[in-house]
C-alpha cells in the first residue's frame, strides 16, 4: 500500500491525471493505513474506527466505523489526495457494506471536501449520492468538478448518528476524467385553452395547430395542458374519458413522430368503470412509454368521481429522467419531492390553475426544472434557482427554452444543493 501511494504521488509530479486507488488496508503506525486519518465532529463524540481483516470485498483489510453505542457519534475516516486542478472533474467512487444502519441515505456519508493550496476549504463539499448495490456492498459514485482555487482534496468517510451501526469502506478510488460538457434540451410548452369546441377531437386538434404554428423548432420536448380532451368542450371528465392507448393519444403519437420530439398532455382515462385525471408521455417515435395519474384531487374532482393515483413514476428519455405531477399536487411538497428522489431533472406539468409561488419553492427546494402549460396559470418554465427563464405571452403561444442539465446550479455559501438534498433529506422523523 506504501509503494502505491508513492507511485502515485509520482504521477501527479509529473503532471500525469490523477487517478488513486486504494483497497487492502493495512495497520500502520497508530493502526492507521499510511495516509490515513481518523475525524470527528468532537472527540467525545468519536465513532470506533478501525481496519478490519474480517469484512472486504476482494482483499483482506477494508475501513471500519462503529456506532460505538453512540447516538452522538459522527465522523469516520479521511484522505488527503492532493494534485487535483481547479475547474477539471473528477469521480469519486467508494464501496460500503451497511450493518445496523436505519437509514443508509443520510447516516452513511461519503464526501469530497474540497481545499485551497493554504488548506482552507475551497468551495464547498460534494456529496455522493448514487447508489448501486453489487452483491453485499454498495458502490456510491460522485462526478464533480475542483471549485476554483482547489489544490487538494479530502476524500472523507463517514457514519452519522448511527449507534448500533458498522459500515465497512472499500476499493476507494478518486479518477481525474473528461468535462461532461453541456447537456442542452429544448423545452416547448403549449399556452392554450380551446373555449366552445363541443369535442375532444376538436379541443385536440386545436393543440395540435399551435404546436405547428407556435413552434417553429424542434423541441426535445413538448408540453400540452391539464385534460386536454375536456377543456373547451363544456363536457365532464367522465363524458370525455377514454382508455390509453387511445384516440387521443394515436393523434399526439402522429405528431411527436412527425416533429421528432417527446410529447407530454393530460387526458381523462377510463379504465372499466375507473376515472383517472392522467398524463401520458410519449417518445421521439410516437411510442407511448408512459403514464401518470393525477395523486392529489381537488375536492371538484372528488365529487365528480375522479379516482386517484398512488404512485410517482420517472421516465428515462435519450436526453435525461423526467416526470410529471398534474395541477393540484403543487400545493403539496411530496409529489415534486417524490419525483426528485427518484432522479427526475425535469418535471412537466399541466395545470388548470395554480400558485405561483408554490411552482417556484418546488423547482428551487428539489433542485430541478419544472415546466408549466397552463390554463388559468403562466405557460412557464422555471430553472432551479427557481428563475423564469421562458414564459409564453399569449393564447396560442409557447414557451420555449434551451437548458443544460448538465450545470450545477451552486450556491456560495449551501454548495451545490441537489447533493447536500439527497444526502440529508430525512424519513425517519414521523410526521404523524
Amino acid at each position: 500500500m506504501k509503494s502505491l501511494i508513492l507511485l502515485w504521488g509520482a504521477c501527479v509530479l509529473a503532471g500525469a491525471p490523477l487517478h488513486l486507488r486504494q483497497s487492502a488496508f493495512q495497520r500502520g503506525p497508530g493502526g492507521l493505513p499510511s495516509g490515513w486519518k481518523t475525524w470527528a465532529a468532537r472527540a467525545e463524540i468519536a465513532p470506533k474506527t478501525f481496519v478490519d481483516d474480517v469484512h472486504y470485498r476482494n482483499r483482506p483489510g477494508s475501513l471500519a466505523i462503529n456506532g460505538n453505542s453512540d447516538a452522538a457519534a459522527y465522523g469516520g475516516w479521511e484522505f488527503t489526495a492532493p494534485g487535483v486542478e481547479a475547474g477539471k472533474w473528477y469521480r469519486f467512487t467508494a464501496f460500503y457494506r451497511a450493518e445496523g444502519v436505519k437509514q443508509e441515505s443520510w447516516q452513511v456519508v461519503a464526501r469530497l471536501d474540497w481545499a485551497a493550496a493554504d488548506g482552507k476549504r475551497a468551495g464547498q463539499p460534494d456529496y455522493a449520492y448514487s447508489v448501486r448495490p453489487e452483491g453485499e456492498w454498495k458502490k456510491l459514485t460522485l462526478e464533480a468538478p475542483a471549485p476554483e482555487q482547489a489544490a487538494a482534496v479530502k476524500l472523507q468517510l463517514y457514519v452519522a448518528n448511527a449507534p448500533q451501526g458498522t459500515v465497512w469502506w472499500d476499493e476507494i478510488a478518486l479518477d481525474e476524467i473528461s468535462d461532461p460538457g453541456p447537456r442542452k434540451v429544448s423545452i416547448a410548452a403549449i399556452h392554450l385553452k380551446p373555449k366552445n369546441t363541443g369535442a375532444a377531437a376538436e379541443s385536440v386538434r386545436q393543440f395540435v395547430e399551435t404546436i405547428d404554428r407556435a413552434v417553429k423548432v424542434q423541441p426535445d420536448v413538448i408540453l400540452l395542458g391539464e385534460a386536454i380532451t375536456m377543456v373547451g368542450t363544456g363536457k365532464l371528465g367522465p363524458e370525455v374519458a377514454e382508455t390509453i392507448p387511445g384516440p387521443t393519444t394515436a393523434r399526439l403519437a402522429e405528431v411527436a413522430k412527425r416533429r421528432n420530439s417527446y410529447i407530454a398532455a393530460g387526458i381523462y382515462e377510463r379504465e372499466k368503470h375507473t376515472i383517472y385525471n392522467t398524463a401520458v408521455l410519449i417518445d421521439r417515435s410516437g411510442a407511448l412509454i408512459g403514464k401518470y395519474r393525477k395523486v392529489y384531487l381537488p375536492r371538484e374532482e372528488i365529487e365528480a368521481g375522479i379516482t386517484p393515483g398512488d404512485d410517482y413514476p420517472v421516465f428515462r428519455t435519450d436526453f435525461g429522467t423526467l416526470g410529471i405531477m398534474t395541477c393540484w399536487d403543487v400545493f403539496y411538497t411530496d409529489p415534486a419531492r417524490g419525483l426528485a428522489l427518484r432522479g427526475a431533472e425535469i418535471i412537466l406539468w399541466p395545470v388548470w390553475g395554480g400558485h405561483l409561488t408554490l411552482a417556484k419553492a418546488r423547482a428551487y427546494e428539489n433542485h430541478l426544472f419544472l415546466v408549466s402549460s397552463g390554463y388559468d396559470y403562466p405557460t412557464q418554465i422555471i430553472d432551479p434557482n427557481g428563475e423564469v427563464v421562458a414564459e409564453a405571452p399569449a393564447q396560442g403561444t409557447a414557451a420555449i427554452a434551451t437548458v443544460d442539465l448538465n450545470r450545477r446550479y451552486v450556491d456560495k455559501w449551501l454548495g451545490y444543493m441537489r447533493g447536500r438534498f439527497m444526502k440529508e433529506i430525512r424519513f425517519d422523523v414521523k410526521t404523524q
